[in-house]
């Protein structure tokens, strides 16, 4: 038996569009599920998930994750910043589109993001991120078990 600790799940939830992806997943791999908000966010009646309401300020949520997440967890959230806090601690870092965050990628993604957030400053006009698509939720659904099979293995 191994001391490792149990995968779990964290996901950044007020804006996440593949919820019900990640209660399927999860409960498919017997997973815990905690999500986060700001919000009442409507949850399952299941014994493996559970729901943290944490105050409306801006970074609370991210906060409450980051402070959590470890080497066996899988941080779902589209907040690059928060990506980076859970990379730094070896956490499994997935987007809603199913794209990973990774040491080799953290850094272009947060200097994008900043210069996208000076551009703003500055009164250019941004477009916001594309629209979710179909092919997102199946990229997601297929990175996620990915993430659980790997963490369940002790890779």
């Amino acid at each position: 038996m191994s001391d490792a600790p149990s995968p779990h799940i964290l996901v950044d939830a007020d804006a996440c569009p593949v919820k019900e992806e990640v209660y399927k997943v999860a409960f498919r791999h017997a997973v815990a599920v905690t999500v986060v908000s700001n919000g009442g966010i409507r949850i399952p009646d299941h014994p493996l998930v559970q729901r943290v309401v944490v105050p409306a300020d801006p970074d609370a949520a991210d906060d409450w994750i980051a402070e959590r997440a470890d080497a066996a967890s899988v941080i779902v959230t589209a907040d690059i910043l928060l990506a980076e806090r859970g990379v730094a601690v070896g956490a499994t870092v997935l987007s809603p589109t199913g794209k990973p965050f990774t040491p080799d990628s953290i850094g272009s993604a947060v200097a994008t993001r900043n210069l996208m957030a000076d551009l703003r400053v500055g009164g250019e006009q941004m477009g916001g991120p594309s629209a979710f698509k179909k092919e997102d939720r199946s990229r997601f659904l297929q990175a996620l078990d990915t993430a659980l099979v790997r963490l369940k293995a002790g890779r």
